[in-house]
């Protein structure tokens, strides 16, 4: 497995003819560079970008990819993870597991798999509790994306047993985002979220049964895809997909149910991400929906 350096942090390479993905072994688990052998770094590359973690120091986000457990609690969340993680290479992929921490029982694992000949990789997230206590979480997979371009937040219309009078939808809005932002635009088929910000922040969550996630730039699509469960509960008002943008970068951010996760006990969610090139982009979304169902 080739080693990398990748703006000064260790990784190795997991690529196949269609697709190249840089999985960080110094810090993490992260994966921080997504190619197709003709393109650039799909990913936001963040080497100085911090959060500060109260009475634990800096969390470092680096960009690429990353595993969270909501909810989010700046005590918590923002643990620091420059630590070196444990790679066990597997038959097509790998898999990361981060080094214990003593501030928190939480222990995070990526496990990395490329299918053969695709632009196509399954990344499966599992948190473990070593801790003694009960734990209520959730696993939250999230993607900083550079910016510029346009992330498509896929919305389901009325089905054949819905009622015409009742709601069918519902949006969770973080408190600072402004609606009136002219970067999000309202559409039937999707929410979308330009990624041009030049100040501010905003933030979207919805249940999503479409179970996909898209970022279009430059003629690339990106979709992620995660399975959405009909009356599990969500964190952040039953969201299974979330939005963040801010002038650094994008993020598209899917999550699993809530759980009471007890000692000794682990928590899986399972993403699915494609990589589409050459689909342009129609005011009516057409090659966009095609790329994503296909």
């Amino acid at each position: 497995m080739k080693r990398v350096d990748f703006h000064g942090i260790e990784c190795v390479e997991l690529a196949n003819d269609r697709l190249s993905l840089l999985a960080s072994i110094s810090v993490g688990p992260r994966i921080l560079h997504c190619a197709t052998p003709t393109g650039e770094n799909l990913f936001a590359v963040l080497p100085e970008d911090t959060l500060e973690c109260p009475g634990a120091g800096e969390f470092h986000f680096y960009g690429g990819h990353r595993l969270w457990a909501a909810p989010e609690d700046p005590r918590t969340t923002y643990l620091p993870d420059d630590r070196a993680v444990r790679l066990e290479p597997l038959e097509d992929g790998l898999r990361l597991t981060d080094s214990p921490l003593a501030s928190s029982p939480l222990r995070k694992t990526l496990e990395i798999r490329l299918t053969p000949g695709c632009a196509r990789a399954v990344v499966r997230h599992t948190l473990t509790n070593q801790g003694a206590a009960s734990l209520r979480l959730a696993p939250w997979a999230i993607t900083q994306f550079a910016p510029g371009g346009v992330a498509i937040l896929p919305q389901c219309g009325a089905g054949p047993n819905d009622s015409p009078v009742l709601p069918n939808r519902r949006i969770a809005i973080w408190p600072y985002t402004d609606l009136g932002s002219e970067a999000i635009r309202w559409r039937d088929k999707a929410i979308l979220v330009h990624a041009g910000l030049r100040q501010g922040k905003l933030k979207l969550g919805y249940p999503n049964p479409a179970g996909w996630l898209g970022y279009w730039r430059e003629e690339a699509l990106v979709v992620k895809r995660a399975d959405y469960h009909p009356g599990a509960d969500y964190f952040d008002l039953g969201s299974s997909s979330e939005c963040y943008c801010d002038p650094r970068f994008l993020e598209l951010e899917t999550l699993g149910p809530a759980v009471q996760l007890e000692p000794g006990c682990s928590v899986e969610h399972t993403e699915v991400w494609s990589v589409h090139e050459h689909v342009r982009w129609t005011d009516d979304l057409a090659e966009i929906f095609s790329a994503a169902d296909g």
